[in-house]
């Protein structure tokens, strides 16, 4: 689909992902440990060969963040080895469903949303892909480095936008959405 305009909006929640996979990876480290600890010779190697991908993982990626302030790491390959060791614990093996799961999502729930405005449509797209039609909206405005998509139903979107434009391109869009919303709601009638 040819889109007219497409506005990029900051993800925030990046910081939070990264708490969420740091918690859970030093969590597992934990468990590996103890069970390299406790388990029997053979499954000793798998249990260190685990904890020391996973401290070998974070420390990369921090080490990363600071060399590079503002640099987006991913810990979803760390995630899904993770996921992966957790099949030979002797428990919480399902364990290895969430793990897998946040290890593939992780990626894509870290790039920022994208719009795309095109004559026919309002497309959202994220980690699920939604389509709306103007006649779905009251009003669409860009102002400031802020878009606002006001829904009939009562709903608001309001999020900050990571594109660089001048304000003769805000103008271009608002009144691009204003048109859009006019033919709209005149075949509504």
């Amino acid at each position: 689909m040819i889109y007219q305009y497409v506005v990029t909006l900051k993800n925030n929640s990046s910081r939070y992902i990264d708490r969420l996979s740091l918690l859970l990876l030093f969590t597992s480290f934990a468990f590996f440990v103890r069970e390299q600890l406790l388990s029997p010779n053979e499954l000793k190697i798998a249990y260190t060969a685990g904890a020391l991908i996973i401290l070998g993982f974070v420390v990369w990626n921090l080490l990363q963040q600071r060399l590079q302030p503002g640099k987006i790491v991913f810990y979803g390959r760390a995630l899904i080895i993770t996921s992966i060791i957790w099949v030979m614990m002797p428990y919480l093996n399902w364990l290895i469903v969430p793990y897998a799961i946040l290890g593939l999502v992780e990626r894509q729930a870290k790039m920022p949303t994208e719009i795309g405005f095109s004559d026919d449509s309002v497309v959202i797209g994220s980690l699920l892909r939604r389509k709306y039609k103007w006649t779905d909206f009251n009003n669409v405005v860009l102002k400031d480095d802020l878009l606002t998509l006001d829904f009939k139903n009562n709903r608001l979107l309001q999020r900050e936008t990571i594109d660089e434009e001048g304000d003769a391109e805000e103008d271009e869009f608002n009144d691009y959405c204003r048109e859009r919303l006019a033919k709209a709601h005149s075949v509504l009638r």
